[in-house]
């Protein structure tokens, strides 16, 4: 997780909120109107519609700064409801998302770091979410109990490698880490839509800077691997078990929409993209490949449940998507060791980039899911 994620408090003060600019007093259908133009650069957000109908809507985010940008749709408590990363400067992305009547904020974030630039976002209406064939409705089923099965694992191998700390036994700790967290991380657009638990789950040390208390995975993670000493960190352990018992009570009461299994798919290739090929994700530990693969795994399994659904809509881009993944399992798995992977640091600059090329391209079909499912 970056700190782009982080809840940072309210007196932040160079990202306040920012006017939006270029916007329509009127409310707006977004499905009949259109997408919902963001102009996103490195000091504003301005977003063509404030006020909007319930329903499907969709934002076609333009990045005319010079730093990496992102974009969130959030409800209250910083609930991420949508979600687009890595919007290089000069590049577009669209983001599709259901909203129901409620107030939300939509936000930018220049640097993808920080509270971001945000802004109010009205939704009335009662327009209910377009109802899901027979297909879509059996791929949000599946996918939940996917979602179970992994926080299941999730809190039993976190509990083990808890325990390990406690015990200070460094070794076997070491060795739960990255297994502990492969179960986290092939969920992880679920889990960070619980903006509360997030970063102190998966926060890195940027937290401190953020205004918060550095706790969870990455915070043991640091003393594990860098000094060995953890004879202090039984409450660090202790808090992150609470943690995930509370995160795993939270996704496993969580309703999906088709729509959010299609954009977490993609979600999950920009988290690879942006912390784990470049190993700032793993930073002490260098286990990003465990990450990698969990990642990929994840997303897999989100296109997997809308398999049946894609066959039917766009049996070309299944295809596609086939021929990507296949592609990337083949490249990843050159670095196998055992169970487990190589670390980072044992990756040349060339297999690093054959690793990101491979992302790259599976990322540009699965980047069309969303379209898809939301005809």
């Amino acid at each position: 997780m970056r700190t782009s994620r982080l809840v940072a408090p309210a007196a932040a003060g160079v990202l306040a909120v920012a006017g939006l600019a270029g916007c329509s007093g009127d409310k707006k259908d977004a499905k009949a109107g259109g997408p919902i133009v963001v102009k996103a650069t490195d000091t504003a957000c301005e977003v063509g519609e404030t006020e909007i109908e319930a329903g499907q809507v969709t934002f076609s985010i333009t990045n005319s700064g010079s730093k990496v940008n992102e974009f969130y749709v959030y409800a209250a408590g910083d609930r991420v409801m949508g979600e687009v990363e890595n919007i290089a400067p000069g590049l577009s992305r669209e983001l599709r998302v259901e909203l129901t009547a409620g107030t939300y904020e939509t936000a930018c974030k220049p640097g993808m770091s920080g509270r971001g630039i945000r802004g109010a976002l009205k939704v009335s209406g009662t327009a209910a979410s377009v109802a899901p064939d027979a297909a879509l409705s059996q791929a949000t089923a599946d996918y939940q109990r996917y979602v179970n099965s992994q926080t299941a694992a999730l809190l039993a191998k976190t509990e083990e490698f808890a325990a390990a700390v406690k015990a200070g036994d460094v070794a076997k700790a070491k060795a739960l880490y990255p297994v502990a967290r492969t179960y986290f991380e092939r969920i992880e657009p679920v889990a960070a839509s619980f903006g509360d638990l997030d970063p102190k789950i998966d926060g890195r040390e940027e937290v401190i800077e953020e205004g918060m208390e550095w706790t969870g995975y990455h915070r043991l993670e640091k003393d594990l691997w860098t000094t060995g000493d953890i004879s202090k960190d039984g409450p660090i352990a202790d808090q992150l078990v609470t943690d995930v018992k509370a995160l795993v009570e939270k996704a496993n009461a969580e309703k999906l929409t088709p729509l959010q299994l299609a954009n977490g798919a993609k979600a999950l290739l920009d988290e690879v993209a942006s912390g784990k090929i470049t190993g700032e994700e793993e930073r002490y530990s260098h286990t990003d490949l465990w990450d990698f693969s969990a990642n990929l795994e994840g997303s897999k399994a989100a296109i997997a449940a809308l398999r049946p659904a894609l066959e039917k809509r766009s049996p070309e881009l299944i295809s596609q998507l086939d021929t990507e993944f296949a592609n990337v399992e083949n490249t990843l798995g050159k670095h196998r060791v055992g169970d487990g992977w190589k670390l980072h640091t044992q990756l040349s600059k060339a297999e690093l980039k054959e690793l990101s090329d491979s992302i790259n391209a599976l990322a540009e079909p699965v980047s069309k899911v969303a379209a898809v499912v939301a005809r």
